[in-house]
């Protein structure tokens, strides 16, 4: 089964991402902050990375910066689904190393057609 990561300090986003992904057939990680999400990445990487932006300890983008130096940082999908909406943000996170990036509020078709644009379910 393939494993997913939900790095979000909203426990509402975890449980509503979560319930996504297990629909989907993925075995499912947690995280409230990018700190707790990269000692997760380095003990178990994940296939995918729903990671939110704004959180406490280490956002998303300084993560995601620290996940894609790790040794296999860089096979991991990572989808950023944030509130931040300008062309600034998306510009910093593909820049960084996300494949794909969704606007909160998100619902469940959203996040499959993005998993199928990375490859992660078929299309």
């Amino acid at each position: 089964m393939k494993q997913c990561l939900i790095v979000d300090d909203s426990s509402v986003i975890r449980k509503v991402a979560r319930k996504i992904m297990e629909e989907a057939n993925f075995e499912i990680s947690e995280a409230e902050n990018g700190q707790q999400a990269l000692e997760k990445c380095r003990h178990n990487m994940p296939e995918i990375i729903l990671l939110d932006w704004n959180m406490p300890v280490m956002n998303g983008l300084e993560f995601l910066k620290e996940l894609r130096k790790e040794p296999s940082g860089d096979t991991a999908k990572v989808i950023f689904c944030t509130t931040e909406n300008d062309m600034d943000h998306i510009t910093q996170a593909i820049s960084a190393g996300a494949n794909e990036y969704i606007m909160k509020p998100f619902d469940k078709e959203i996040i499959i057609s993005k998993l199928k644009e990375v490859g992660l379910l078929e299309a």
